[in-house]
């Protein structure tokens, strides 16, 4: 039972933050909303070393590890922020759930992994589909749709560099520790892209923003993280990854009912096809696996 709770939250988190990051933007500004909630994940993320008696190593495969997350939690999420002001929300989910792909593709040309089988190759072409006809979307919108896209692009393939370089550094640390530990370097360097980028502190910030940024902080930094890995250790990946699955179409609705979000054609046939690309990822070879070997 605990472990379905926690895969009904792990769901309910991903796809409820991109809304939440739009929101927290606006009004007091992308770059407080994004320090706002690093600067409360932080805390909390401390209160629950304290709790559980952790502490952070600071060897040199732990220092590198740090940076390896800290390249995720600032460029990933710095561009996910700037890129939220001018997309859709749901969009957010969407181009992230290419993530997968990407860090396949990058654990092959990184790590030598053998990984570019006739399924992955094929969802990648089908992602790339996906992503064609969403940018074929974002230009009838408008230019900054584009930049937008463009930027949720960027911080896919910072999250997917940061995961193959952590393994690549194999440094065998707990989970919270590397978070923890990115996200304390990561910190200072949001606070001074917002002291040099904006530097006021609002004088006028809406219910809405500000619980977006605690929401953000508290449930999607903290608790999202340890549900996350929660199921890692208890579900295969291959069961985790269906969350990738279930999530993009959960934030287009999420979008769409709560924010009033246009839901084109376009964007659901890219959906679509992004989505396809995700279940050959996962399935393709191995269900080909299992035809060959009843053949034989």
């Amino acid at each position: 039972m605990r472990i379905v709770l926690a895969y009904i939250s792990v769901i309910l988190i991903w796809a409820t933050t991109p809304l939440a990051i739009k929101w927290s933007g606006q009004g007091p500004g992308f770059l407080f909303g994004v320090t706002g909630r690093m600067s409360i994940g932080m805390v909390c993320l401390l209160f629950v070393l304290r709790l559980t008696g952790q502490r952070l190593a600071w060897h040199s495969k732990a220092r590198l590890t740090y940076l390896a997350v800290a390249l995720q939690i600032y460029g990933s999420m710095l561009a996910v922020y700037w890129g939220a002001q001018f997309i859709p929300s749901g969009w957010i989910s969407v181009i992230f759930g290419l993530t997968p792909l990407m860090t396949a593709l990058l654990s092959a040309l990184w790590l030598g992994e053998r990984s570019l089988s006739l399924g992955k190759w094929l969802s990648y072409l089908m992602g790339i589909a996906g992503l064609m006809i969403m940018f074929a979307s974002a230009i009838q919108l408008h230019r900054e749709a584009v930049l937008g896209m463009v930027a949720v692009l960027m911080a896919t393939f910072f999250q997917a560099a940061s995961s193959v370089w952590i393994k690549r550094i194999n440094a065998k640390l707990p989970a919270l520790s590397q978070v923890a530990g990115g996200l304390l370097l990561a910190l200072p360097t949001y606070w001074l892209t917002w002291w040099m980028g904006d530097g006021h502190w609002p004088l006028d910030i809406s219910f809405t923003s500000l619980a977006s940024i605690v929401y953000l902080g508290v449930i999607a930094t903290t608790f999202g993280f340890v549900l996350y890995y929660y199921l890692l250790s208890h579900l295969s990946a291959s069961r985790v990854a269906l969350i990738t699955l279930v999530t993009p179409v959960l934030s287009l609705i999420v979008g769409q009912t709560a924010n009033h979000e246009l839901l084109s054609s376009k964007i659901a046939v890219g959906t679509f096809f992004i989505l396809m690309a995700l279940v050959s990822h996962e399935f393709f070879d191995r269900l080909t696996g299992i035809w060959q070997r009843r053949i034989e």
